[in-house]
């Protein structure tokens, strides 16, 4: 199984649904609150280029925002 990593933080909708829809398929994640850790936000816009939130990391490759779909491609993959 590929790693997959989430850049999110509290208040944003489309994380949550991001963290539900991995936790009902049982994908492991580690999550990063880029509102608090500075260094995780600037980590998130060097890789991406994006200020906005969720940046979903499958692998080597990157999901802006809560595709679901693409996300199952890429874990299939």
């Amino acid at each position: 199984m590929k790693d997959v990593k989430i850049y999110s933080t509290p208040s944003c909708h489309f994380c949550h649904m991001a963290k539900d829809f991995f936790n009902e398929e049982g994908i492991k994640y580690e999550e990063f609150n880029v509102a608090e850790d500075a260094d995780k936000r600037a980590e998130m816009m060097e890789k991406t280029g994006q200020m906005g939130v969720p940046v979903i990391e499958v692998g080597e490759e990157f999901v802006i925002g809560f595709n679901e779909a693409k996300i199952k491609e890429l874990l299939e993959a």
